[in-house]
């Protein structure tokens, strides 16, 4: 059959070619940036907006409330406050109790040579702001509190896994795959923390979704043109900021943490649900010399743009297929060892900085519900002015100086006084502004400086 005036016959076929058509070429002719790309886009972009709360929920769920020892036999209160000692604060000790009751009259040298125990009957909780936190509920305090951290660095340790291991596989079998499977592991693992009943068993569920954390963005890019990546990475990035916000609001309206943890884990069920609808990227399938799955694809993103492209497939045993890339070809030339080495040593300050701000909010003393917004919006801004300032500045001029500005304001906050905690908040939600635009200008940046296969396709 013989194309329609407008429409232009390509092929797939691996012989010698006419005209070599490259694979953004090709995404042109069944719609760069068509109805499938939008719609693709959007519902790919949800998950992300759930994974901030997934990095960042443990600043409400493993929140630390005022505790004090628990009485063997409570009594008024009168009773209480001479049955637990003053801290340096000034307040209840949170970690000893006295042995015995302490008259009100003694004095001060009596009250320390009483003897002093730990708490044996366990803590009462001020639960005025939180119903319920992993903190409250397995009592991960004074000698125990480092386990609170240690369910933490758990999660990114499984994103750090997730990074080396679902790489890897989805090249190997495929993104549609590994995608579907990410986001049905993030709803069981997270759900299934919600209902742990032992802080062991809560740490497992959290490991393993953060291992699953990861991939989510990639499969959507794959069938965005080059130069609509830039729109899309910025999306998504604003996507994972309103996370941020959306968790505040979460948190705040849902005191209980085994609800909250439900909150955030449950939408990724109807994600998973919706994945099976996008199809496997053409890019992978014609560099895994897949050419008749690819055209189907292809043919199908096609009709859904309303495109009528002409495409057609050859098959043969010349067919070019995927090289064996592996990350050591980063270092594989001088060149390429500089690039990488400046990127991971940039990467990784960066992220240390921003987490190590965003994951202890209550170093700031203050309402954590209003920190978790203030820190999202400062992102989403920082954020949009980059986006901005992409389109006329180089981009290595924006990440040294938006590097230079999160060094210069978080240094400025370290000797502000203890009793200016708002001050030292405007310094630090500046700095971490400014990681932001940092983190998203990085993100471009590091994939146009590396080279990528080229993936040709022929037109006879």
């Amino acid at each position: 059959m013989a194309p329609a005036k407008g429409q232009r016959r390509l092929s797939l076929c691996p012989g010698p070619p006419v005209a070599a058509i490259p694979f953004g070429d090709l995404l042109e002719e069944v719609g760069s940036m068509g109805t499938f790309q939008i719609f693709s886009v959007f519902f790919l972009s949800l998950p992300v907006l759930f994974l901030a709360s997934h990095n960042l929920v443990q600043n409400f769920s493993a929140a630390t409330p005022e505790h004090r020892c628990r009485l063997a036999q409570p009594g008024n209160l009168s009773r209480q406050e001479n049955l637990v000692p003053l801290g340096e604060d000034l307040k209840p000790d949170r970690c000893r109790r006295f042995t015995g009751w302490l008259a009100p009259n003694s004095n001060d040298t009596a009250g320390k040579e009483a003897g002093l125990e730990p708490c044996l009957d366990g803590w009462q909780y001020d639960h005025s702001t939180f119903a319920s936190t992993i903190v409250t509920e397995w009592d991960l305090v004074c000698n125990l509190q480092p386990l609170k951290s240690l369910a933490q660095s758990l999660f990114m340790g499984g994103v750090l896994v997730g990074a080396f291991v679902l790489g890897d596989l989805s090249d190997r079998y495929g993104r549609r795959l590994i995608l579907i499977g990410s986001l049905l592991m993030v709803a069981i693992m997270g759900t299934g923390a919600a209902f742990s009943n032992s802080f062991l068993t809560y740490c497992i569920f959290r490991f393993l979704s953060g291992i699953a954390c990861l991939p989510l963005p990639l499969p959507g890019l794959e069938w965005v043109p080059t130069k609509y990546r830039a729109v899309v990475v910025s999306i998504q990035s604003y996507c994972s900021t309103a996370g941020q916000v959306l968790l505040g609001g979460l948190a705040y309206a849902i005191r209980d943490w085994r609800w909250l943890q439900l909150a955030i884990s449950a939408p990724f069920f109807a994600f998973f649900a919706y994945s099976w609808w996008l199809p496997e990227s053409a890019r992978w399938l014609l560099m895994n010399n897949e050419r008749e799955a690819a055209l189907r694809n292809l043919k199908h993103v096609a009709r859904i743009n309303g495109k009528a492209a002409m495409l057609e497939t050859q098959t043969g045993s010349n067919s070019p297929g995927r090289g064996n890339h592996s990350c050591l070809d980063l270092f594989r030339t001088p060149g390429l060892r500089r690039i990488s080495c400046c990127l991971m040593l940039i990467s990784f300050s960066m992220n240390m900085a921003y987490f190590g701000l965003s994951m202890d909010l209550s170093m700031f003393d203050m309402n954590v519900f209003l920190v978790q917004l203030f820190f999202g919006a400062i992102d989403l801004v920082a954020k949009m002015v980059c986006a901005l300032l992409l389109s006329y500045v180089g981009r290595r001029i924006i990440q040294s100086v938006s590097l230079i500005l999160a060094g210069m304001f978080l240094l400025v906050s370290l000797p502000v006084p203890s009793d200016m905690l708002t001050v030292r908040l405007v310094f630090v939600v500046l700095g971490k502004g400014c990681l932001a635009a940092s983190s998203m200008c990085l993100y471009l940046y590091g994939g146009e400086l590396f080279p990528t296969p080229r993936i040709e396709e022929t037109s006879p």
